[in-house]
């Protein structure tokens, strides 16, 4: 069988009990192709593997060539992972925008760390913005060709020439019809806009969320974010911080969008992230302006939804006889503490408060850190470094165990952005450390020293 010279893509694991393993397919071959066709990344591979028959090229690691029929049902996967989820590389960011955080870090951090992202792949399997301007018109059919969605597009401006300015990028204006053909085959979108003071904000995000509008409902969502601006901006585009004037604005200009959208099409689609609401010194909106939570990645109701679960965890552990005499059996009187970024800290003072108030002879000691490392304008607890911490930490009473946020951490491992280790942090400051997730069921249930109680009630 004659094909291209290709190095195909490398197995790492072959599933127990899987078609692969009974192909005698091994870690360490490699697929060359499926129906004669290069594989160019997952998709092609996902793509392929969902039809009832195939044929597949696989490579031995001493260049032997086995051409395998594969009878299956349809859907069934053939048990393999790839060395690279994504079956390909990642493709890297060319834009020099001029609100890029990555910009704005210190030199002698982790390499991974300036690796700017803009693979409108990941955007989604992982949820991640992209911009489009990296994106081909290859690109483009495959992602109408194989349905892929939700897409999400960091839109910043619709004002093509402001675009190709905030983005450093020639092309920046024009990458934005690619949203129309997204439009046009129905891929579901969401979108993110980066507000710069005196830049896109004002007339100029009023003309962006009524051009945005025209792409609803296929367009679901639109966040709108103030910039982080690290203290490590030397050379960068000169950006200010907004004020609690300018978030009041933000929010009325949003909010009359709002009322307006649902009027007309039942959402609220567009979004300020909860730090529009702490600078403007506002109540944090109710849970149904966030129409399902689409933009907590972006912070848009993160504090909301951590609230509400608390409230509702609270009240089911008040409401259950058999925990409440098991907690006043049991509960011995104790002391624990809890550290977290500055937009945070209010919120769970009180949450803690609360949890003192419902559990006799418990002490909780809240402690909020101050961004030293980035600067004191990064309020939220996902940038706080391992050395800031540590250094706002050390003599303070933290009882006997001390709680983390989990996104402090790093996707999956025990390592805070500066490199610091969760072992170093408690060998340091002598006391045991628990690392929660941004869930008020999961603060409940570390709070009492409880796995998975929260959860199991809710």
């Amino acid at each position: 069988m004659k094909r291209k010279q290709q190095k195909g893509h490398l197995i790492k694991v072959v599933l127990p009990g899987s078609i692969a393993m009974e192909l005698d397919i091994e870690p360490g071959d490699r697929l060359l192709s499926i129906n004669q066709e290069e594989i160019e990344d997952i998709f092609d591979y996902q793509y392929f593997v969902e039809n009832e028959y195939i044929e597949i090229l696989i490579e031995k690691p001493n260049k032997e060539q086995w051409l395998l029929e594969v009878d299956k049902e349809e859907d069934e996967d053939l048990g393999i992972v790839f060395e690279s989820g994504l079956m390909d590389d990642y493709r890297s960011c060319h834009n020099k925008c001029i609100f890029c955080f990555i910009d704005q870090m210190p030199k002698g951090m982790r390499e991974t760390l300036y690796f700017k992202d803009d693979d409108s792949r990941l955007s989604f399997l992982q949820g991640n913005y992209v911009t489009l301007t990296n994106m081909s018109e290859h690109d483009v059919e495959r992602v109408i060709k194989y349905h892929l969605s939700p897409i999400n597009i960091s839109f910043q401006t619709m004002n093509p020439q402001l675009r190709c300015k905030m983005l450093n990028n020639r092309f920046a204006g024009e990458a934005l019809k690619k949203v129309d053909r997204f439009y046009e085959a129905g891929i579901t979108m969401n979108g993110q806009i980066v507000l710069c003071k005196g830049v896109n904000d004002g007339k100029e995000l009023e003309h962006s969320i009524r051009k945005l509008m025209e792409y609803i409902p296929v367009l679901e969502s639109v966040s709108v974010v103030p910039v982080g601006l690290s203290k490590f901006r030397d050379g960068l585009y000169p950006l200010q911080p907004f004020t609690k004037e300018d978030a009041e604005k933000v929010l009325d200009l949003i909010h009359g969008f709002q009322k307006e959208i649902y009027a007309r099409h039942g959402i609220h689609f567009i979004h300020a992230s909860d730090e529009w609401y702490i600078t403007a010194e506002r109540d944090l909106p109710l849970e149904e302006t966030y129409d399902g939570y689409l933009q907590l990645e972006n912070g848009v109701g993160m504090l909301r939804l951590l609230l509400d679960e608390f409230e509702d965890g609270l009240k089911k552990w008040k409401k259950d006889e058999d925990l409440k005499e098991e907690r006043d059996r049991n509960y011995m009187p104790r002391e624990i503490s809890i550290a977290t970024g500055k937009i945070a800290y209010p919120y769970i003072l009180k949450m803690a408060e609360k949890m003192m108030d419902f559990v006799p002879g418990l002490t909780i000691h809240v402690y909020q850190i101050v961004n030293y490392f980035f600067g004191e304008m990064i309020t939220v607890a996902g940038l706080l470094t391992g050395q800031d911490i540590l250094s706002q930490l050390k003599g303070k009473n933290l009882g006997e165990r001390l709680l983390l946020p989990q996104n402090t951490l790093r996707s999956g491992e025990e390592v805070f952005l500066d490199d610091v280790t969760v072992t170093e942090m408690k060998n340091a400051l002598q006391v045991k450390i628990d690392i929660v997730k941004s869930s008020g069921y999961d603060f409940i249930d570390a709070v009492l020293g409880k796995t998975g109680r929260g959860k199991d009630m809710g």
